[in-house]
């Protein structure tokens, strides 16, 4: 067993919580090819994706509550396992609907990975110091959207798109392993919750009612919309529009996860010298100008991949810093209940998500101009919930330091 603190611990749970990217970065490249294999438009082959992102959304209400009550572990164990019996049933799909109950099975297994290895930081250390290790975390979890594209378009044009979810598959089951053998359970039994539905719903209600929580939650939920639309409509856009070779699109994929690391690295950097909040709001005005330029430059008829990839890797820098100090934000004032507030947080980051994906899907015009616009107008509600519920009521640890007698609101 790894010692709780040790950088191997670190790494196991990256490698849990890169199963949502992974699961959603893979097989972008065959987006395109899965429609006409299926005979079906972009708006049946995009749900693919977003009911992955609904079921990655409701599963969470579950599995972190069950991890309150049994600890990280197990039910990490069972869920990975769970997904990776269902990404073997989207590789034998016989038809669309099937690849979308598939893929909606595969992330409810699969959102123990991502929502439980959050908590199990929270478990570990203090609230600053969970904002430091989530960026590190989300580092280390970023080699995995910067790789995935790639490997999925070579497995693509090689084996064909089954072979990219029995790759998933093979994942999931190495991460199980690893996770049964070399990780310690890490919440403590002190902190272990009753699983009565009262009790579920009483945490569910401390938490909505929860100005702080809120505000991180909804800021970071329209960040991770702008996200997961350009996911949603990047394949199209830059292989049916621009003309980028599948095998191709993971190269220009990758600028964005470098923006993502760089983005990681710069928060984890700056927490040392600034406070969480002060990092959110900088990663926040970098997204923003990100967003908005990609929009003005559709808006223009300017039609090229840079156009595209540079504002999109501008907008991730920001997403980079802010994405794990909204994260702590949200966790801090909850360490009895860690499972459930993570629960909570990535079930709305997650339907947020999908409905910007379904937005993309339903309103896509072949152009770049509905995305770039649906990532910018994401952008500024990230912005603007931070201004009216953030700067108002930060977490607690978050605070600038009061004078002696000085209130806190």
């Amino acid at each position: 067993m790894f010692a709780l603190t040790s950088v191997w611990t670190t790494l196991l749970l990256a490698a849990a919580v890169a199963l949502g990217p992974l699961a959603t970065d893979m097989y972008l490249p065959a987006l395109p090819q899965i429609g006409a294999d299926f005979h079906s438009g972009t708006d049946q082959v995009q749900l693919t994706l977003s009911l992955y992102l609904v079921g990655f959304a409701l599963a969470q209400l579950v599995c972190g509550p069950l991890a309150d009550r049994f600890g990280r572990k197990p039910i990490m164990i069972g869920g990975i396992l769970i997904f990776a019996l269902a990404s073997v049933g989207c590789a034998l799909a016989d038809s669309i609907e099937t690849l979308q109950l598939c893929r909606f099975l595969q992330a409810v297994g699969g959102s123990a990975g991502p929502v439980l290895g959050r908590a199990a930081v929270r478990d570990i250390y203090t609230p600053r110091e969970a904002g430091r290790i989530l960026a590190i975390l989300a580092s280390l979890m970023a080699l995995a959207p910067a790789l995935a594209p790639t490997l999925g378009g070579a497995l693509l044009a090689q084996l064909g798109w089954p072979s990219i979810f029995l790759a998933l598959a093979a994942y999931g089951l190495l991460v199980t392993g690893l996770i049964a053998w070399g990780m310690p359970e890490p919440l403590p039994r002190a902190y272990r919750q009753p699983l009565r539905p009262g009790h579920l719903l009483r945490n569910y209600r401390t938490l909505v009612i929860d100005v702080r929580f809120l505000g991180y939650t909804l800021t970071n939920a329209a960040i991770y919309g702008g996200l997961f639309a350009f996911l949603s409509g990047s394949s199209f856009v830059l292989i049916d529009f621009l003309g980028v070779e599948p095998q191709h699109f993971g190269l220009y994929f990758a600028c964005m996860v470098v923006g993502y690391i760089l983005g990681n690295l710069a928060s984890a950097r700056l927490s040392r010298q600034l406070l969480a909040d002060q990092i959110l709001v900088r990663g926040l005005l970098v997204a923003v100008t990100g967003g908005g330029a990609m929009a003005i430059l559709a808006y223009q008829g300017v039609h090229t991949v840079w156009a595209v990839i540079l504002p999109q890797t501008l907008f991730m820098i920001g997403a980079g810093m802010l994405l794990p100090q909204a994260l702590a934000g949200a966790l801090a004032n909850f360490p009895t209940m860690a499972g459930s507030a993570s629960a909570l947080f990535g079930f709305i980051q997650m339907a947020v998500a999908a409905g910007a994906g379904a937005l993309v899907g339903r309103l896509h015009d072949g152009t770049p101009l509905v995305m770039a616009s649906i990532i910018a107008a994401c952008a500024a509600i990230a912005l603007a919930f931070h201004m009216l519920l953030v700067q108002r009521r930060p977490a607690r640890g978050f605070e600038p330091r009061r004078a002696p007698g000085q209130s806190p609101l």
